[in-house]
């Protein structure tokens, strides 16, 4: 399985999957670290991605074979997280025939109704248990 795991800014939601991940089990050989900036990629690898891009190609290019693809969800909307998500990027994991599973993060005008208030820590956690009973 193709893990992609996709992040910008500090690259934090990226790498605390990627560490859950290792701890649960689940093998560093099945992640794709893509930043949409390099500080958010130096972050995915030091957290145990042992593959690692940055930019909008290594976004468009890895999207079209990953099994799963996880981040903020943000990565879904052009312009999102203060404008590193280019809209190629967005099409491309939008389009993309994995399964998405995203992180709802109430900022930069877009507001997902319903969650309340949980935790980063709870929502990472679900997210690793979630692909590992796919």
């Amino acid at each position: 399985m193709k893990i992609m795991v996709v992040d910008g800014q500090g690259g934090r939601i990226g790498s605390m999957f990627i560490e859950k991940w290792i701890k649960s089990g689940g093998s560093s050989q099945e992640l794709v670290a893509v930043g949409t900036n390099s500080a958010a990629t130096t972050a995915m690898l030091k957290a145990g991605a042992i593959a690692g891009a940055t930019g909008e190609n290594p976004v468009v290019v890895n999207a079209k074979d990953a099994d799963v693809i996880v981040g903020p969800i943000g990565i879904i909307a052009a312009d999102a997280l203060l404008g590193e998500v280019t809209p190629k990027m967005a099409v491309a994991i939008a389009g993309a025939r994995a399964k998405k599973l995203l992180i709802p993060m109430n900022n930069c005008d877009h507001i997902v109704m319903g969650i309340g208030e949980q935790k980063l820590t709870y929502l990472v956690d679900e997210m690793v248990e979630r692909i590992q009973g796919m």
